[in-house]
């Protein structure tokens, strides 16, 4: 499946547009992650551990709006767009959240 940010497709056909297909993803990062990112908010520094939960939902939303794409008929999604967004939770838990959205089509 192509994944595209761009509207067209250099060098391939558009042939059909099949709809608007997404994925979500929110995952929870525990206490300890949170306590060490909070850390490293303080000290500076990258936060490994959320880079690799955001990785991970990233993939997750790529993955639900592929099989979107194709339970729709389309080989190929254009115009994508990802959305990050962190959801504060009771207890001072925070969750990752991952959207991702464009317009399924069928290529030649």
């Amino acid at each position: 499946m192509l994944i595209v940010t761009t509207n067209t497709l250099v060098g391939k056909e558009i042939i059909d547009y099949k709809g608007l297909v997404s994925g979500d993803a929110i995952l929870g990062a525990n206490i300890f992650k949170d306590f060490f990112a909070s850390i490293r908010d303080i000290v500076g520094g990258r936060s490994a551990a959320y880079e690799k939960e955001l990785v991970r939902a990233k993939e997750i939303a790529l993955h639900e709006m592929t099989i979107e794409a194709e339970q729709l008929g389309g080989n190929a999604i254009i115009g994508v767009d990802l959305d990050f967004e962190t959801i504060s939770v009771g207890g001072g838990g925070t969750m990752l959240m991952v959207c991702a959205s464009g317009t399924a089509v069928k290529i030649r």
